[in-house]
């Protein structure tokens, strides 16, 4: 039997793929998680009002997230509401890491794959027209900018926000620097769509160039956003099923009732199911879920991926696309925040240490995530972090088998394979540091 091995690259965190064949059948396809962190060892006997400064640590990319759910956590445990106001300003943070994340991984990470080159900087091979190179670059990251900006301004900071916390948020945004950054938006909005659409062409004439749009078996789909409006700080994750019916609505603290969690011996992450089903979260599980954007753009958008894949829509590929509407809703939503008085009211309210279990979800890029904290004396007894990308190992596996399926036969092994490894696993932009917990 020989064995496989594919490094990655393009992807948050350190990850490898490995199959195993025998006489040209593809016996095991895993996606291995390489490395070790330990963060819910650590974080025990932490003071629990700390927790919201700490956990963005856990990813670079995926910091905002973590800062609002840790929160939020902390919040069911103290039995604290927070404002309005402060709901949409913790909104506003999470789409600026909804624009920032969707950017990187279109843009950076994925959009080489369509043109079967290497890196954005090398996306013509023959390198006949490096000033379209250069253009498409400088506008990928004057895209990208825009989250990293405006979660800065509801954050506090980029990186690892501070601005979110227990009962709240510090403060309001002021008119003028909400202004500011709704101009900046408004601006940069065309510049996405015409990105997308740009992308749109490069994926449809990729699937035309490889014949397929990897793997389109049906999947049950995980997500917590809405129906009419994909809002990202909601309390309510649901599952919707292959023929497009939702099959249960549930509160984090119920995960473990509806969803079948196991270990595996070949990597540091877990993986999730429902009813022994493949799951899939992340961006095509919001689009399936999705009855409407709520935005003029997106919703047009959102109609021409219907029109022209059906709904719901299954071939993995389609991630990419369902991130494309995803960008353009956030810059739209966005505005829509920004045009308010934000700096209108108190934006925190006051709350008393207590102890007990609590559960924070949010909607990151990649899914569902929730954390759930045990405080004992003030301190965490133990906190659990359910990381999207989990809900996503057995459908990644299966397409990676459904590649390997592809390219490998008894007389020999397609070169395409190594390209096709790359793209699958990108197209669920998966977050291995996050998932290493």
């Amino acid at each position: 039997m020989a064995t496989l091995r594919f490094p990655l690259s393009r992807i948050e965190g350190h990850a490898r793929v490995e199959m195993e064949v025998h006489d040209g059948q593809v016996v095991t396809a895993h996606f291995q998680a390489i490395e070790m962190r330990g963060f819910r060892y650590f974080m025990q006997g932490t003071p629990a009002e700390q927790m919201p400064v700490i956990v963005p640590r856990i990813c670079g990319v995926c910091s905002t997230a973590h800062h609002v759910a840790s929160v939020k956590a902390l919040e069911d445990i103290f039995e604290v509401e927070p404002p309005d106001l402060a709901k949409e300003i913790r909104e506003l943070l999470l789409l600026g890491q909804l624009i920032q994340n969707q950017a990187t991984s279109l843009f950076i990470f994925t959009m080489p794959d369509r043109v079967g080159a290497s890196s954005l900087f090398h996306m013509d091979e023959s390198e006949a027209n490096p000033e379209q190179q250069l253009s498409l670059a400088r506008r990928s990251l004057k895209v990208r900018q825009v989250g990293t900006n405006l979660i800065t301004l509801a954050g506090g900071q980029f990186i690892h926000p501070i601005k979110a916390v227990i009962g709240g948020v510090t403060s309001g945004i002021q008119r003028e620097p909400a202004e500011a950054m709704r101009q900046e938006i408004e601006t940069l909005l065309p510049m996405a769509c015409q990105l997308f659409d740009e992308y749109w062409d490069m994926s449809l004439a990729m699937g035309e160039r490889i014949g397929t749009w990897g793997d389109d078996q049906p999947a049950y789909y995980i997500a917590s956003t809405g129906r009419t409006r994909p809002l990202l700080n909601s309390n309510l994750i649901r599952v919707l099923g292959p023929d497009g019916a939702e099959r249960a609505s549930f509160p984090p603290s119920l995960f473990r009732h509806y969803l079948d969690y196991e270990e595996t011996v070949y990597s540091y992450a877990g993986q999730t199911s429902y009813q022994g089903q493949v799951m899939r979260a992340n961006s095509l599980a919001r689009i399936n879920l999705a009855l409407s954007m709520g935005t003029p753009l997106a919703d047009g958008y959102l109609e021409k991926l219907t029109h022209t894949f059906g709904k719901p829509a299954h071939p993995i590929l389609l991630f990419d696309l369902c991130r494309g509407i995803e960008l353009v809703y956030a810059f739209e939503r966005a505005l829509e925040i920004l045009s308010k008085d934000l700096d209108y009211e108190d934006t925190e309210v006051p709350y008393a240490l207590k102890d007990g279990e609590g559960y924070g979800l949010v909607e990151a890029p990649r899914g569902p995530l929730i954390h759930h904290y045990t405080v004992k004396n003030g301190l965490i007894e133990d906190a659990e972090f359910v990381i999207p990308t989990v809900h996503n190992m057995l459908a990644i596996e299966r397409a990676l088998k459904v590649a390997g399926e592809r390219y490998i036969s008894p007389k020999a092994i397609n070169l395409e394979l190594e390209k096709a490894v790359g793209r699958v696993v990108r197209a669920f932009d998966p977050c291995i540091a996050c998932a290493t917990q």
